[in-house]
C-alpha cells in the first residue's frame, strides 16, 4: 500500500512537500518517514490496488458511530511513532472519510488549539468518550504517559470485545437452527399436510382424533396463505426492530440475565468487567475511592447497592479485598489475588488477573453451553418434525394394519 504524506524538513526547514512511501500500514509509513528525517504532518491519502473509492462511498451513505477503539489504536501508533498529541490528530483528522468522525476531530483540534486539555476536550462528547476513558485521559495527563493509557484501555476493550464476539458466534447457530426449524414445521403443515387431508377426506376412512387435529390446523394455513404469511412477516419485522432498538434489546438482555441458569454467570462477568476496569482507572493513578464511583455503572442495580457499602466500608479503614468479600462482590478466585495484591502493593495487576481468570472461565462456559444447546435443540426440532409426520401417516398406518 503506498501512503501519501504531507512533510515538513529535510534542506528547507520550513518548506512543506508530498512524499510516497509504500509500507503496510500509517504507522509504517510515518515511521519510515521519521526515519528519513521528515517531520510527518498529515496523511493526504493512499491507494491499494482494490477499488476502495467505490466502497468508501457506499460507507459515508450512511451514518456512523464515531469508531472509539480504532481512533485509540491509531492515535496510539502515532504517539509511539514520536508524533506530539497535535501532530497526531492532525494526522488522523486529515486522512478521516466519515463526515461525523472528521467533524469530531475537527472540533477536538480546534478545543486543543485553544488552550483546552486533552481530558476536558473529551469530556465534552460524553456520548462517544465514557467516563472511564476521559479519566484515564486526564490521569495520563499528569503522569506524561498518555501512550501507556491510551495501550491499556485499548487491551481492555479488546478483551471485552472478543468475550461479545464469542457470545454472538456462540448464538448465531442456534438461531439458524430455530429459523430453519420453525420453516420446515410451516412448510409441512402449511402444504404437504393438506395434500394427505384431501386424500384422506375422500377415502372415508375415521381419522385418529390427533390427526384430525393436526388436518385441521394445516387446512386453516393453507386457506389463509396471505394472513399466515403476514404474520410471520410481522413476527420477522418486529424481532429485527427489537434488536435495532437499543433500549429494548437492553431490556430484553436484562430479563434473560434474570434467569437461574444465566444470572450467576452474567454476575460473574459483570464483576470480571468491573475488575478490569478498576484495574485500569488504579494503574492511571486514580485514588481507589474515586475508580469505585466511576465504574458503578457497569453493575448490576443490586451489585451498585453493594458497592456503595464497601465504598463506605474503605472509607472507614477496612481493606478492600475484606470489604469486598463481605458484600458479595469478590470470588475466591478474586478474593484470594486481591489480597496479595494489597500485601504486596499490586492491586491492579492484581485485579487484572482475576478478570483475565473470570473472563477465560466465562469463554469456557460459553464453549461448553453452546456445545450443549446446539444437540439439545436440534432434538427439540427433530421431535417436532417427526411428530407432525407421524401424525399425516397415521391414517395410513391404521389402514395397513386392518388390511393384514
Amino acid at each position: 500500500m503506498q501512503f501519501q504524506l504531507e512533510v515538513q524538513g529535510g534542506a528547507g526547514a520550513q518548506a512543506r512537500r508530498t512524499i510516497t512511501i509504500d509500507a503496510a500500514s500509517e504507522a509504517d509509513a510515518i515511521r519510515a518517514a521519521l526515519r528519513q528525517g521528515w517531520r510527518v504532518l498529515a496523511i493526504a491519502g493512499a491507494t491499494t490496488a482494490s477499488s476502495e473509492p467505490a466502497s468508501g462511498g457506499l460507507l459515508r451513505g450512511r451514518a456512523q458511530p464515531f469508531p472509539l477503539l480504532q481512533f485509540s489504536q491509531e492515535l496510539l501508533a502515532l504517539l509511539e511513532a514520536g508524533l506530539n498529541l497535535s501532530e497526531a490528530l492532525a494526522t488522523l483528522h486529515s486522512k478521516e472519510v466519515k463526515a461525523g468522525a472528521k467533524a469530531t476531530l475537527g472540533d477536538i483540534r480546534r478545543a486543543l488549539s485553544q488552550g483546552q486539555s486533552f481530558s476536558e476536550t473529551l469530556a465534552a462528547y460524553p456520548a462517544i468518550f465514557p467516563e472511564l476513558y476521559v479519566s484515564t485521559v486526564h490521569a495520563a495527563e499528569r503522569s506524561g504517559n498518555l501512550p501507556e493509557a491510551l495501550a491499556r484501555y485499548v487491551a481492555y476493550q479488546l478483551q471485552f470485545d472478543a468475550i461479545r464476539k464469542k457470545l454472538i458466534s456462540a448464538a448465531i447457530y442456534p438461531v439458524m437452527l430455530l429459523a430453519v426449524g420453525t420453516l420446515v414445521t410451516l412448510f409441512l403443515l402449511g402444504y404437504v399436510v393438506p395434500k394427505f387431508s384431501a386424500v384422506y377426506e375422500s377415502s372415508g376412512r375415521d381419522i385418529p382424533w390427533m390427526s384430525q387435529m393436526l388436518l385441521g390446523f394445516g387446512r386453516s394455513l393453507a386457506a389463509h396463505p396471505w394472513l399466515c404469511a403476514g404474520v410471520l412477516a410481522a413476527v420477522v419485522a418486529g424481532a429485527v426492530a427489537c434488536a435495532a432498538n437499543a433500549a429494548i434489546r437492553a431490556q430484553v438482555v436484562l430479563y434473560l440475565l434474570r434467569l437461574p441458569v444465566l444470572a450467576a454467570r452474567a454476575a460473574e462477568f459483570r464483576l470480571a468487567r468491573f475488575y478490569r476496569a478498576l484495574s485500569l482507572l488504579l494503574h492511571a493513578g486514580i485514588p481507589l475511592s474515586k475508580a469505585l464511583a466511576m465504574v458503578s455503572g457497569m453493575l448490576m442495580p443490586a451489585q451498585q447497592r453493594q458497592l456503595a457499602e464497601v465504598r463506605r466500608a474503605v472509607g472507614e479503614g477496612l481493606p478492600f479485598s475484606t470489604a469486598l468479600d463481605q458484600h458479595g462482590l469478590a470470588t475466591p478466585v478474586a478474593q484470594s489475588l486481591l489480597k496479595v495484591g494489597e500485601n504486596t502493593g499490586r492491586l491492579s495487576d492484581m485485579l487484572e488477573r482475576s478478570a483475565r481468570f473470570h473472563d477465560e472461565e466465562f469463554a469456557r462456559w460459553v464453549d461448553w453451553a453452546s456445545r450443549l444447546l446446539e444437540p439439545m435443540l436440534m432434538t427439540v426440532i427433530g421431535v417436532v418434525i417427526g411428530g407432525v409426520v407421524v401424525l399425516m401417516y397415521m391414517p395410513i398406518f391404521e389402514l395397513a394394519g386392518s388390511l393384514s
